[in-house]
C-alpha cells in the first residue's frame, strides 16, 4: 500500500542538495515520519476522548500541528496549496521556529518516560537537512499520504522502515554498524526465549533491531506479525502495559541510530521507548547493576 510512497520520498531526497547518502535519506524520512505518526496518534486519542465525553489536550500546539504547516486541508479534505508554506518561508519556519519548539519539550516534559520527553530528545539530536523549501514541500505532501490508523498499516510501515534501515546498512560509509541481519536476531531470541516480566536490555542498540524483534516475539509469537499465525497472543491489560512501558531498554551513543531506534520501536507499537542517548562504555558498571536490581523479573541482555 505504501511502498511506492516511500520510493517517491527517496526520489525527492535524492534530488535534494542537503542529502547525499542513504544515511541522510533515512534520517530525514525519520523525523517527518515521526511527526506524521504523532499527528495520527493525537487524532486517534482525541476521537477516543470525545466518545467518552472527555476533553483532549493536544501535545502539539495548534500552530505547529501537522495539519497547520505540513499538510493544510480545505473544507472538502483536498490539499490547500494556497495556505501551505513553501520555498524559503518553509525552510525559515522549520529551522528557526518549529525545530526549536519541539526541542523544548525535553525541558517541559513531566517525566523521561513520556512521549513529550521523546519529542524533545529526537529534535534535540536531529535537524532538517533540506536546503530547498520546494523539495521539503514535495516530501511533506508524500508523507501525508501515509497512515497509522490500523494495525495492518502500522505493520506495513514498520516493514518498510526496516527495509530502509537495511538499505542504509548496505550503503557505503558506516551504515552497516547500525543494522544486524534479522535472521540472526530471530535465532538468538528463539534460543534465549524471553518472557513477559523479564527486562530486555541492549547497551548498544543501534536502530533497535534486537528490541523490535523481541517485542514482536513476545506480542505475536514466533511467526511474527502479519502472518497467518501471527495475529497476536492473548495478553492481559497488565501484560500489555508491561510490554509497553517496563520491558525494553536501550542505550545508543550516536545521534542518527538513536533517533532511528525510537522511530523503529514506535512503529512496533511502543509509544514512548526507553532509549537513552549515551555511551554505555563510559558509565560505571556498578551504577548500571544497581539500577537493574530495581526492575522486576530477570534481565535478558543482548
Amino acid at each position: 500500500m505504501f511502498e511506492q510512497i516511500f520510493k517517491n520520498i527517496d526520489d525527492v531526497l535524492w534530488k535534494e542538495a542537503g542529502c547525499s547518502s542513504e544515511l541522510d535519506y533515512t534520517e530525514q524520512s525519520s523525523w517527518m515520519l515521526f511527526l506524521k505518526y504523532l499527528d495520527d496518534l493525537e487524532i486517534e486519542r482525541s476521537m477516543e476522548a470525545e466518545l467518552v465525553g472527555r476533553e483532549y489536550h493536544f501535545i502539539i500546539a495548534d500552530k505547529h500541528r501537522w495539519s497547520s504547516w505540513a499538510a493544510p486541508k480545505k473544507a472538502d479534505g483536498s490539499f490547500d496549496h494556497d495556505n501551505a508554506l513553501t520555498g524559503d518561508d518553509l525552510i525559515a519556519y522549520v529551522d528557526g521556529e518549529f525545530f526549536p519548539y519541539l526541542k523544548g519539550f525535553k525541558e517541559r516534559a513531566s517525566s523521561p518516560h513520556t512521549i513529550e520527553y521523546k519529542i524533545g530528545q529526537i529534535f534535540g539530536e536531529i535537524k532538517s537537512k533540506f536546503q530547498s523549501g520546494y523539495s521539503l514541500r514535495d516530501a511533506l505532501e508524500l508523507m501525508d499520504q501515509l497512515r497509522f490508523r490500523s494495525q495492518q498499516e502500522k505493520h506495513e510501515l514498520s516493514h518498510l522502515y526496516e527495509a530502509k534501515i537495511k538499505n542504509m546498512g548496505n550503503a557505503r560509509r558506516n551504515g552497516g554498524e547500525y543494522y544486524t541481519p534479522r535472521p540472526l536476531i530471530r535465532a538468538m531470541i528463539r534460543v534465549t526465549r524471553p518472557k513477559i516480566g523479564e527486562t530486555v536490555y541492549d547497551g548498544a542498540c543501534g536502530s533497535a533491531g534486537f528490541l523490535c524483534e523481541t517485542h514482536d516475539y513476545l506480542r505475536y509469537g514466533e511467526d511474527g506479525p502479519g502472518t497467518e499465525n501471527g495475529n497476536g497472543i492473548n495478553l492481559t491489560v497488565d501484560q500489555l502495559r508491561t510490554l509497553q512501558t517496563r520491558t525494553f531498554y536501550g542505550k545508543e551513543k550516536k545521534s542518527l541510530p538513536f533517533v532511528m531506534a525510537i522511530m523503529n520501536l514506535i512503529l512496533h507499537g511502543i509509544d514512548a521507548p526507553n532509549i537513552i542517548h549515551t555511551n554505555t562504555l563510559a558509565e560505571n558498571f556498578a551504577d548500571v547493576q544497581e539500577k537493574f536490581s530495581r526492575f522486576s523479573g530477570s534481565v535478558f541482555s543482548i
